[in-house]
């Protein structure tokens, strides 16, 4: 579908395309009439000039020609032609004629008469005729005539310049209806600024700054708004409530498996189940929590703090397995995710690299590409390039001489979608075993589209 900008500037090209065009064609229509006109008028006052030389020497027609001074009646052909009929039936013409003749309308012609005839040689010549009756009482047939090739050549000159300047009045149209539909648009495109930028601040719009048309759109989309974060603060406060209280059950779940198991009874596999519906519920609650947050929540955290918070609990774990960890993050490194949803993230990659390594964990964080980018990697056995899309896609366990669920990584998938950001499995380049590359974009509009 067309955008709003699009179909205006559409729009108003085309009305002006038409209201040039039809202004051109009544434009260039009364120029040409106009042309016409004045061309008969020069015609109508040659001939009343060869009226009045004819009046003079009517009893010498044959000397009518010395009595007319324009050398263009002296040149054969030149395009401008003077013709007498005598009362006797002799025809007397100019020089120019060089023996031709003019047709006359047949009848007896008392007006003037103008017509498009042939003239010498076949030429178009524009011609007025009329029959006269001079002093001494004598008729006379009187024709004057001109090419028409000197017309057209001025009607051509004439719709050049006008298509000259209807194509110079269409740009300045066009400019118009550009300039036109961006002062029109601005407003909106003030709000999808705005409104970009309140997922930053979490101000509300002023719907003063805004034309009456478009401020009652400013206070929907301010109570739009403010009940979306009202839904996802009471979701995630459920889902928090949830959590609490599947805890308590299976806490006590978990105990009196272990007073049987303190008894000699064999707890191993319901231990093991115990261990799944925690880690199930685990992973609904955070599908539950992701849902109603992701790229909706207006939320940012400072990556660095949870990178330094990790540091500090995963050094002191890995030392007790004689293993190490070392983290390296940007300064300021701010990200648009729920603070919990990262750090269960990265708590949970953290803890899988941590049980499969041999001796050494890598976290880098940094800025890239119109987004942040993590990348968590280990020095142990990896997962291989045939198995990494099935450990993307099925939440379970590739591998069960590890303790754990297996659902980790299912979890923080889950958590990334949410925000429209990407998890990827690969060898790594720097210590041999697995990598986890992890991109959450920046602007709000590519994680909307994500969320989507």
């Amino acid at each position: 579908m067309l955008s709003l900008r699009r179909r205006a500037m559409i729009g108003g090209a085309l009305s002006a395309m038409a209201s040039i065009l039809v202004g051109a064609f009544v434009l260039l229509s009364s120029v040409e009439n106009n042309v016409l006109d004045r061309f008969d008028r020069a015609l109508a006052d040659r001939h009343s000039q060869l009226i009045v030389a004819l009046n003079s020497v009517s009893d010498a027609p044959e000397t009518l020609a010395a009595r007319l001074y324009d050398p263009a009646y002296a040149t054969p052909y030149s395009g401008r032609y003077w013709q007498i009929s005598s009362p006797s039936g002799q025809i007397f013409t100019s020089n120019s004629m060089f023996g031709s003749e003019l047709p006359e309308p047949a009848g007896q012609a008392a007006n003037l008469t103008l017509r498009s005839v042939n003239g010498p040689e076949g030429e178009p010549v524009r011609s007025i005729f009329q029959n006269i009756t001079l002093e001494d009482g004598s008729k006379w047939g009187v024709s004057i005539a001109e090419s028409l090739t000197a017309l057209t050549l001025e009607r051509q000159r004439t719709r050049r310049s006008l298509l000259l300047a209807f194509v110079l009045v269409g740009l300045l149209g066009l400019a118009g209806a550009i300039v036109q539909t961006t002062a029109i648009l601005h407003p909106l495109d003030k709000l999808r600024r705005d409104v970009a930028k309140r997922w930053e601040q979490d101000e509300d719009l002023t719907a003063a700054e805004y034309p009456e048309e478009v401020a009652p759109l400013v206070d929907d989309i301010n109570d739009l708004l403010a009940r979306n974060r009202d839904i996802i603060a009471r979701a995630r406060r459920q889902a928090a409530d949830l959590a609490h209280a599947l805890k308590t059950p299976t806490a006590i779940l978990r105990n009196e498996l272990a007073l049987l198991e303190a008894q000699s009874h064999d707890m191993d596999a319901s231990l093991d189940a115990l261990d799944r519906v925690d880690a199930q519920l685990g992973r609904s609650l955070a599908r539950m929590r992701a849902a109603n947050s992701g790229a909706a929540a207006n939320v940012r955290t400072d990556l660095s703090n949870s990178v330094d918070r990790f540091t500090r609990l995963f050094s002191s774990m890995a030392k007790r397995d004689g293993k190490s960890i070392t983290t390296t993050c940007a300064p300021a490194l701010s990200i648009r995710m729920d603070q919990q949803d990262i750090e269960e993230v990265i708590g949970n990659l953290l803890d899988n690299a941590l049980k499969w390594c041999e001796a050494e964990i890598a976290l880098t964080a940094k800025s890239k590409d119109q987004g942040v980018e993590i990348l968590i990697e280990d020095d142990g056995p990896g997962i291989p390039e045939d198995s990494q899309r099935e450990a993307l896609k099925s939440g379970g366990r590739l591998d069960s001489s590890k303790p754990g669920t297996g659902l980790g990584l299912a979890i923080a998938i889950d958590l990334l979608q949410a925000y429209g950001a990407e998890l990827q499995l690969e060898k790594s380049g720097h210590l041999g075993g697995l990598a986890v590359r992890i991109f959450i974009p920046a602007k709000m509009r590519q994680l909307m589209q994500h969320a989507a």
